[in-house]
């Protein structure tokens, strides 16, 4: 059997080859998309969550910094930023945001008896995407917390 191949009969796909390859992908990007969405909220969570590591990691240092030396109102940390100090951990300042590291992709809110950090960018409706580093109480230790009902989604 001698059957002869001519390859310029072959110039490519069908119409319809290519329309269920269309379809397919369709389908699977469909099914798939819904996961890749929920991921973002996800992500905040994330990095709320090394933010407040980050916290915790920086205020044990400027503790330790601190029990060196007890005198000290304020600790110079990363270059010459100075925290203030408050029951020997560092007070609720924005200094104490950059030193912890926490600089263009957080919000720093500062009050007298809190810091508030929050991701930048997040939609108003995200009323609850932020953490609350509170200063120490005599003899006691700084907390950082998370708001009741906490998401990011």
């Amino acid at each position: 059997m001698n059957k002869s191949f001519n390859k310029a009969s072959q110039a490519g796909f069908t119409m319809i080859e290519l329309i269920v390859v269309i379809v397919i992908l369709g389908i699977l990007a469909a099914t798939a998309m819904p996961k890749f969405t929920s991921l973002s909220g996800d992500a905040r969570k994330a990095s709320l969550q090394a933010a407040r590591g980050a916290l915790s990691a920086s205020s044990a240092m400027i503790h330790g910094k601190y029990l060196v030396d007890p005198s000290k109102t304020s600790i110079a940390v990363e270059g010459n930023t100075a925290v203030g100090l408050t029951n020997g951990y560092p007070s609720p300042t924005d200094d104490f945001a950059k030193a912890a590291g926490l600089g263009d992709d957080y919000k720093a809110t500062a009050s007298a008896t809190s810091l508030k950090i929050e991701p930048n960018n997040i939609p108003p409706s995200m009323t609850k995407c932020f953490i609350t580093y509170t200063p120490a109480t005599a003899g006691g230790i700084p907390s950082i917390t998370t708001p009741d009902g906490y998401t990011c989604d």
